[in-house]
Formats: structure tokens, sequence, C-alpha cells
């Protein structure tokens, strides 16, 4: 049976051993699926991931989609800008333009993912466009306030704590004094790291305060050697393009570097 443990107070799903680093699954499993959308998250489900990587933007008519770009062109071939179309000119469009092997797969909308999601796995959300009362209402309703972070930026993650949800905040490190600046002002559980702050002295900051880890291991980094060096470093979860490869690695080792003293 597995059990439920807590990150920082944090509901971590599917771990079966203490600090055993969480696997969250960039835009879905996007290798075999079109980004963001229903087939990459099922996918992504499927191959037992902690957490999805969505990313979330705002219509002209105020309904919520996944989409990483501000414009449509790179993942429908079509043109314009989310921002200035209707969620009905978006969902008319073909979202597999980089994928032909899913035809007619189409722009998802924000309820859709976490419906796909509840009680499977952790909802990473990074917030391109949306509000933050927006945020906790669809969380919400799908019953994922403790099963959600949010990335964005300094704002929104201050709003989302004077909302009364400081645990949905997850902003980037940056740096020593910003990470200082964050434990001061924000109520967080996680921390956001990519390979500019991934330093040992940036990483101690987190570890002190004991909060939870999660780096980007994308592009250069998404490799075997730089998710061990990681989980050496203190990781809590690893983003990656290659969630099903990274399972098999944490399966062999599963343990997480101890929180600093």
């Amino acid at each position: 049976m597995q059990r439920r443990l807590f990150l920082a107070g944090l509901p971590l799903l599917s771990l079966q051993a203490k600090n055993r680093v969480d696997v969250i699954a960039h835009r879905g499993e996007h290798i075999e699926c079109p980004e963001n959308t229903m087939p990459a998250i099922e996918k992504a489900i499927a191959l037992g991931v902690d957490w999805v990587e969505i990313d979330v933007r705002t219509t002209k008519d105020g309904k919520f989609v996944l989409m990483h770009d501000g414009g449509v062109e790179r993942a429908t071939g079509a043109k314009g800008q989310v921002a200035d179309l209707t969620f009905d000119e978006l969902r008319a469009l073909d979202a597999s333009h980089n994928k032909p092997g899913f035809k007619n797969t189409r722009i998802p909308t924000l309820d859709e993912a976490l419906a796909a999601m509840r009680g499977k796995c952790g909802v990473y959300f990074d917030a391109k466009r949306i509000a933050a009362d927006s945020i906790i209402a669809a969380l919400k309703r799908h019953d994922m306030l403790e099963r959600a972070v949010v990335y964005g930026g300094f704002n929104l993650l201050k709003d989302l704590t004077a909302q009364g949800h400081p645990h949905l905040a997850m902003p980037e490190a940056v740096s020593v004094e910003v990470s200082q600046r964050i434990l001061a002002e924000l109520n967080v559980r996680v921390i956001a790291f990519d390979a500019r702050d991934f330093k040992p002295d940036v990483i101690a900051v987190a570890r002190q305060a004991q909060k939870g880890i999660f780096v980007d291991r994308l592009g250069p980094a998404d490799t075997e050697e730089k998710w061990r060096e990681a989980i050496a470093l203190g990781a809590t979860g690893i983003q990656t393009d290659h969630p099903a490869q990274l399972i098999k690695i944490r399966a062999a080792a599963p343990t997480a570097a101890p929180a600093a003293d």
C-alpha cells in the first residue's frame, strides 16, 4: 500500500520512500504527445509521474486554456495570440502541428486538465496569464488546493498568499538574496530552481529552511548524470522532458539528499 508523505506540509503523491525525489513531467509527456494537451497529460499519469507541469493562459473571452507560448503558431501552425482569440477560435485549432500522429487534438481547458489529474498526481501550475483568484477557484472546483504549486511572478504569488493560500506559491530562487527575501515575505513550501540558480549557496538557503526544492533539468541538463547530481544536491522534485527515464533512475536510487542541519 502506498503511503502519503508530506514535504514541508505539502502532500506528495505516489511516494513510497521518505525523501524520494518527485518526477515532474514538463508540459506532460510531450516527446511522444503534443505538449500541454490531454494525450500528454494522460500519458504522463500512466507513466506514474508525481506532478504534471502545465502552462495556463487566458483567452480573449476570459476562458483558461493550456498553451506555453503567447502565440499559437508553434503548437498549431495557425496565427494569432491566445489573448486575442476567443475560446471557440482556439478550440477550432489542431494542437498536433508538431505531432501529426495526434491529428485533431484540441487545446484543452484548465478544467479538463485538472479533472484528468485529480486523485492521480499533483499539478505544477505555470501561470503565464491568469489571476490568483481564478487559479484558486479552479483548484477548488477539482479539490486540488493541497495538490498544487504555482510558479509565476512575485506579485501573483503575493496575491495567492493574501487570499489565504501561501502554500500554493512557488517562487524562483534566483539568488541567495532573493531566496532570503522569499522566506521573509512568503510562507512558501517549495522553491523553484533552474540551471541559472541551482547552485550550492542558493540551494543551501532552501535546505536550511527545510523547503522543497523543485529543479528544472531541461535541455542540456536533462540527462541521467544531471538528475543524479540534482538528487545529491538536495532536489526533492525534478522537472524533465523525459519522465519515463527519470522514473527508472529513481527506482534504482530513490532517496534524495537529507535536509541540511
